[in-house]
């Protein structure tokens, strides 16, 4: 007993202790992330070498644990040397800005480390992602169907492709890869590196990822998918998946939807839209045009942590399907979970959907974003994010040294209209001076951050993507006057 009474007053103070430190991380992470974090004054980043942020940020991991004032400390380190995606002035990639109804969300989840499989487990949360998904297939224009979140695009992505080769083989769940056809998968150049990806993966193999023609703005050409399909046929392939993108990651092109629909219906082939980036545009009523077609797609990828801004990972697989298509192709009727006998509605137990077992509460930053600002709030922040990078485009264009790309390329007289909704939150330009250069000095001195890439037989080109809520048109004017100052002497 006295043994026990020891144990359990230490279990006692060790967590009091935790307590504090966890009331002072909280500290660390207002001051240093949300408020230094957002404010322009402050660097996006704090640069430094691989070599030396390790020493910085003593990373070894020893036999006897820190007391607390350095474990604080190595907290403020962490915070310091991090990028910050929440700044105004980060513009790297297709997240941005901070969210704080979805924030407090994360907090919420985080703390209550539930596991989203089952009804019993996880009660509140279960109803929720329903209730989510629910929301989310309306606006594409179902009104029943199926879905779950998923840990990124790419795994969404992956799953469509697996439930398409599962619709058309059913028996390759038991049987596997033998006896099935060379199965062929149709894709365009611009879209995301997630569907070759998902081709090895699954074991199509990315020799039989087709790419179809784009035209100019990046769009891919649905009379040479017709034809490719076609000829894939003829040499004796299945065509299965056609994956097609809305909001393409260079370009952010929307692929004609309609047209590809009427090819896949012809062909009996499944039709998914990898819509991480631009699916969003689907709470505007102004916009959501660009994705016209959608709701004869059989799934859809949708990331509502990119342009919405719900937080890192918030990404939504939605399907058309009524008959538990996602069951049937990753059911393994664990004994131990999924009981038959339970005294609920065994259908609330979700899990048996997932090729996951463990898998997080994604649903709740959304739901509490969504619950705060309603729809009307999320398009009001569509639409600002059109017409901020319109703002941007006109002020580019007024300056010497800018040159956007899609007017390099001569289309942009021809498709103006598109191009202003086409590359939406991001614009491409190529600049006279080496982007590569340029990029080096604005992460050394940690003014902002900003991506470059090639495209074709093009030289580096940058590409600013503007998304955050926090955005204003006077960030606008600064980022031009800062790609001017950095490159004023190359």
């Amino acid at each position: 007993m006295l043994i026990f009474s020891a144990d359990l007053s230490e279990s006692l103070i060790d967590h009091s202790e935790g307590q504090r430190f966890l009331n002072e991380t909280v500290k660390i992470i207002v001051e240093e992330v949300l408020q230094k974090g957002t404010d322009v004054k402050e660097k996006v980043c704090e640069w430094k070498a691989p070599e030396e942020l390790a020493l910085l940020l003593d990373l070894e991991l020893r036999s006897t644990g820190e007391p607390e004032e350095r474990l604080l400390q190595r907290v403020k380190d962490v915070a310091k040397y991090s990028v910050k995606t929440c700044h105004p002035h980060f513009f790297n990639q297709q997240f941005a800005g901070v969210d704080y109804h979805s924030l407090s969300g994360r907090f919420l989840s985080e703390a209550l480390n539930t596991n989203l499989f089952t009804y019993e487990v996880a009660p509140v949360f279960i109803l929720m992602e329903s209730e989510v998904l629910r929301a989310m297939r309306r606006l594409v224009g179902w009104t029943e169907g199926d879905g779950l979140f998923c840990p990124g695009g790419s795994s969404s992505n992956m799953y469509a492709m697996n439930l398409a080769r599962h619709r058309h083989f059913p028996d390759v769940k038991t049987r596997g890869l033998f006896g099935l056809p060379r199965l062929a998968v149709f894709t365009s150049p611009e879209s995301h590196y997630s569907v070759k990806k998902g081709a090895a993966f699954l074991g199509i193999g990315t020799d039989n990822v087709v790419l179809v023609k784009v035209d100019e703005g990046g769009r891919m050409v649905p009379s040479d998918l017709n034809e490719k399909i076609m000829l894939t046929k003829s040499q004796g392939a299945v065509p299965f998946l056609v994956s097609c993108t809305s909001g393409t990651t260079v370009q952010g092109a929307f692929d004609p939807l309609d047209q590809i629909a009427d090819i896949c219906e012809k062909h009996k082939i499944w039709m998914h839209i990898d819509a991480a980036w631009g699916g969003s545009v689907l709470f505007s009523k102004q916009h959501r045009h660009l994705m016209k077609g959608v709701d004869r797609a059989d799934s859809v990828a949708w990331n509502p942590h990119k342009m919405l801004s719900a937080g890192l990972q918030c990404s939504v697989l939605l399907l058309k399907d009524t008959s538990n298509l996602l069951k049937q192709c990753h059911s393994a009727s664990a004994t131990y979970l999924f009981q038959q006998d339970k005294f609920y509605d065994i259908n609330l137990d979700v899990g048996d959907k997932s090729v996951q077992c463990s898998r997080k509460v994604d649903c709740l930053k959304l739901w509490l974003m969504w619950k705060a600002v309603g729809s009307e709030g999320l398009e009001r922040r569509v639409d600002k994010a059109f017409l901020h990078v319109r703002y941007l485009v006109e002020q580019m264009k007024k300056r010497d040294g800018f040159t956007l790309l899609r007017e390099v390329c001569g289309s942009l007289n021809i498709f103006q209209t598109q191009y202003l909704f086409s590359f939406f939150f991001q614009i491409n330009f190529c600049f006279t001076c080496v982007a590569p250069t340029i990029k080096e000095r604005m992460m050394k001195q940690g003014t902002m951050m900003l991506g470059y890439q090639p495209l074709g037989n093009r030289v580096n080109f940058f590409r600013v993507v503007v998304l955050s809520p926090l955005v204003c048109q006077k960030d606008m004017d600064w980022f031009l006057d800062e790609i001017e100052r950095l490159g004023k002497d190359l």
